[in-house]
């Protein structure tokens, strides 16, 4: 009777039903005129939205269920499933071979400079110094500079006639590194992602109390159940923003731009409500985690994708989004080494998406 009336009030749930049904019903009508095409582009994205922040709200429970890292691995996992729903999706649409690069982009810069750059202001400006344990942010880097330096720098130096078997190599690699990096997150260097919190009960062989009222079967069913109305909304979304982008003459980059936000958006918030708490530890896995989840998970899934469908796929970062990515690893290697956030490196990271921001209309 309990789980009637909590589901009862899932708003952001039943508003995103009565959206799809909604749209879905007059789309024909708003896709043939400029004004039409806006009004359905905004209602979608504040519906989605709204949505992720139910997929923020559902992980965030299971994360206080079964503590961290388990609690941040769901979110980064479900954010990551939201963002290749949606860019399968465009990519089936806008047939475009750099979407998924410049979505992976985006996403990358919106994690690292944009979300754990506010957060790190947040709580710079609360708490001074914030602590986490240095090794789960050395663990995520090696891994990033890794990934990113196979799938998309890599590229640019081998023979175009061999790309479709080392694409096919870096699905088997990808997924392999994903295995043994969950394997080590979770199981034999479980350690490395988590910060001990003075200020929680445990008892004297460090067992940490388990949450036992909350439902993690509800919350579960409630989090796949969101990420499924989200990919039916960005499925009608990739409409209006397609024809939205050629109306305008606005490149493409915007829309993957867009893309990033709605996956990061549950990310978004929880990580600033860990920031305000004091929590960097979980502002860490997140950012991080979420940016390398990004690499390892959406690149194998939009090269299988591509293959079946026998669409056109360019993973090849650009001049300016090697740049950007190569400073932002390096400032990242440079600021997280010694287990200490402050509103300064939040400050750099943040003036690195700023640019990020301004080179998208140049």
């Amino acid at each position: 009777m309990q789980i009637l009336k909590d589901f009862s009030k899932e708003y952001s749930l039943f508003l995103a039903i009565i959206t799809y049904f909604g749209i879905s019903h007059f789309e024909h009508t708003l896709v043939h005129t400029t004004s039409g095409n806006l009004l359905g582009l905004g209602i979608l994205f504040v519906v989605i939205i709204y949505s992720a922040m139910s997929v923020a709200h559902h992980a965030e429970m299971l994360a206080e269920k079964f503590g961290e890292p388990y609690g941040t691995l769901i979110l980064t996992i479900s954010a990551v499933v939201v963002e290749i729903i949606i860019i399968v999706i465009m990519m089936m649409h806008a047939e475009s071979p750099v979407l998924a690069r410049d979505t992976i982009y985006s996403a990358i810069m919106l994690d690292i400079n944009g979300l754990l750059g506010i957060a790190a202001i947040i709580g710079g400006l609360k708490y001074g110094e914030q602590p986490y344990n240095v090794d789960s942010s050395n663990s995520y880097l090696s891994m990033l500079l890794v990934a990113i330096g196979i799938a998309m720098v890599l590229p640019h130096f081998i023979n175009p006639t061999h790309h479709d078997m080392f694409m096919l190599f870096n699905v088997v690699m990808f997924i392999l590194l994903y295995i043994v990096f969950t394997r080590i997150q979770l199981k034999s260097h479980k350690y490395f992602f988590e910060y001990a919190d003075k200020e929680e009960k445990c008892d004297e062989n460090g067992v940490c109390e388990p949450h036992a009222e909350i439902n993690a079967w509800y919350h579960a069913f409630n989090l796949v159940l969101s990420i499924i109305i989200i990919g039916m909304l960005a499925e009608i979304l990739s409409v209006f923003m397609g024809n939205t982008l050629e109306t305008f003459g606005l490149p493409l980059a915007i829309g993957a731009v867009g893309v990033a936000v709605i996956s990061a958006a549950p990310e978004l918030i929880t990580a600033v409500r860990a920031a305000v708490d004091n929590r960097m530890q979980t502002v860490i896995n997140i950012a991080l985690g979420a940016s390398l989840a990004t690499i390892l998970l959406t690149i194998p899934a939009v090269i299988l994708v591509s293959r079946y469908y026998g669409l056109e796929l360019n993973l090849s970062l650009t001049p300016i989004q090697g740049v950007m990515l190569g400073l932002t690893l390096l400032l990242s290697i440079v600021n997280f080494s010694d287990g200490e956030t402050n509103v300064l490196e939040g400050f750099l990271h943040f003036i690195l998406f700023v640019v990020f921001a301004f080179l998208l209309f140049v």
